[in-house]
């Protein structure tokens, strides 16, 4: 996948890590070691393979954009397996800011809150807790995608040149990392 991208658009400059399989199981007593394998692998393989195999394409200038959650430090009980690789994820976010800041590479993460994505609707969800999904937050509803756009857009841009190993929470008020 990176060699093609780098082939077909001549290089390599902004990579973001959007990995998401999300499944709500309501006890870990309930997590079968195949559940738990499979979203380890999406969400924390796939991305350190992709980005090790991004590396040596980026340059100076260059910067991650990897999307963790606010589950990552506010886990919801029936996400055990998620909110732990979204842990990860901002940790991987701060660490490789600072390995990679040295050679002109920013990383940075966003966290979003409750926002309507497939992941709701494709087993992440409860139909009971789908009813209530976003209501909780500040803003009274969940957030759509559009609404995360500009800051990925923000972090990928020049003028942000100077943001690194940062998380920014888009939740409505909610999830403060």
């Amino acid at each position: 996948m990176v060699d093609t991208a780098v082939n077909q658009l001549g290089g390599l400059d902004i990579l973001v890590s959007n990995a998401a399989r999300q499944q709500s199981t309501p006890s870990l007593a309930d997590l079968t070691s195949d559940q738990f394998d499979w979203t380890i692998k999406t969400n924390i393989y796939a991305p350190f393979w992709i980005i090790k195999a991004a590396l040596p394409h980026l340059k100076p200038g260059s910067c991650i954009i990897g999307t963790t959650s606010v589950q990552a430090t506010d886990p919801s009980p029936d996400l055990y397996d998620y909110a732990q690789t979204k842990a990860a994820t901002t940790n991987f976010v701060k660490s490789l800011a600072k390995q990679l800041g040295p050679k002109g590479i920013r990383v940075n993460g966003v966290a979003p809150g409750p926002i309507w994505t497939p992941l709701q609707m494709g087993g992440g969800s409860t139909p009971e807790k789908l009813k209530e999904f976003g209501k909780d937050t500040a803003l009274g509803r969940p957030g759509q995608p559009a609404e995360l756009a500009s800051i990925y857009v923000q972090l990928a841009a020049n003028d942000a040149s100077f943001s690194t190993g940062q998380i920014y929470v888009a939740a409505g008020g909610n999830g403060q990392l």
